[in-house]
């Protein structure tokens, strides 16, 4: 239970620093912003407990929250990118 809450509230940081780092016009709202954060904590852990650098139930750190966001923000624009070409 303590690690949900953990990764949600490293998420909500996560987003806005992910927006900060990553150069480019996004259009994303606060909420956005937020989700992004909180599924990049949420994919560094699930890939973390992959590669065996996380056990189970363990929280992501912060720097691999924050690449994932950003990871998750760059797929988001390349498919935004793709969408606005049709």
């Amino acid at each position: 239970m303590f690690s949900l809450l953990g990764t949600l509230i490293v998420g909500l940081i996560v987003g806005l620093i992910a927006r900060a780092i990553k150069p480019g016009d996004d259009s994303l709202g606060w909420i956005m912003t937020i989700l992004l954060g909180i599924a990049g904590a949420f994919l560094a852990s699930y890939i973390g407990v992959a590669m065996g650098w996380y056990q189970q139930g363990d929280a992501a750190g912060w720097i691999a929250s924050i690449v994932g966001a950003i990871v998750l923000l760059v797929i988001y624009q390349f498919v935004r990118s793709k969408t606005a070409d049709r």
